[in-house]
């Protein structure tokens, strides 16, 4: 099982989400993140049906596979889920996460994703309780905390986020479980969110909107470890 890296001590690992990106040039937009030292690639995946909106398939994932060495952290909003996850494991992923509320047999789920060598994850809307995923805990790499409604970036951070990441953190306990926060991430809203326990940070406006890489980067690294 493909597992992210270790982040240095007390950094969070910063994962700009390729949703906010500019299509038009892709590749020159992950070797941007990737100059400027981001960790991990988010690549959210929607179907229009699972959550109101359309993103991007395997082709998408797979062109990016190609482009960079960082880690592809594969977000998939899409329902049903289990028919396509050998497509992105095939198109280069090295973690799948899939969504608590969009498959029945969440357990087959996470097994089968671990089958194919990655590193499963399991994220949750902001309706939905941690406890749900108490037993699954012995499957997963990752518990993603969805921090805004899923479908569209440019969200604001939900009044109850901070609640859920601290209730995720207590649930992993000393698990060698990530906790990753999704959805209004920016350097305002990463120390609350650092300080609550997550570890790894999406963010997509913050980090692909201003001109200035680097300088983005830098304020979302400040950010998380202002907590």
């Amino acid at each position: 099982m493909r597992l992210w890296k270790e982040p240095a001590a007390g950094q969070t690992l910063i994962a700009p989400s390729i949703l906010a990106a500019d299509f038009l040039n892709l590749g020159a937009e992950v070797k941007a993140a990737e100059a400027v030292g981001a960790d991990v690639l988010h690549l959210d995946v929607m179907d229009g049906h699972f959550v109101p909106n359309i993103s991007y398939g395997p082709a998408v994932v797979k062109a990016l596979r190609g482009a960079t060495s960082l880690p592809l952290d594969v977000h998939l909003m899409i329902e049903p889920v289990d028919p396509y996850l050998g497509a992105f494991a095939d198109a280069g992923a090295d973690g799948i996460t899939v969504h608590v509320e969009a498959t029945r047999h969440l357990d087959r789920t996470l097994e089968a994703i671990a089958a194919l060598g990655l590193s499963p994850g399991v994220a949750i809307n902001p309706a939905t309780p941690v406890s749900l995923l108490e037993p699954v805990l012995h499957r997963i790499a990752l518990i993603l905390v969805m921090t805004v409604n899923p479908g569209f970036g440019g969200q604001s951070y939900l009044p109850n986020a901070n609640a859920k990441i601290a209730q995720a953190r207590a649930l992993v306990g000393d698990r060698p479980i990530r906790v990753e926060a999704d959805g209004g991430i920016t350097p305002k809203t990463a120390p609350d969110a650092a300080a609550a326990g997550a570890d790894m940070l999406v963010a997509g406006s913050a980090f692909f909107g201003p001109a200035d890489r680097a300088a983005a980067m830098a304020a979302l690294r400040s950010g998380a470890a202002a907590r």
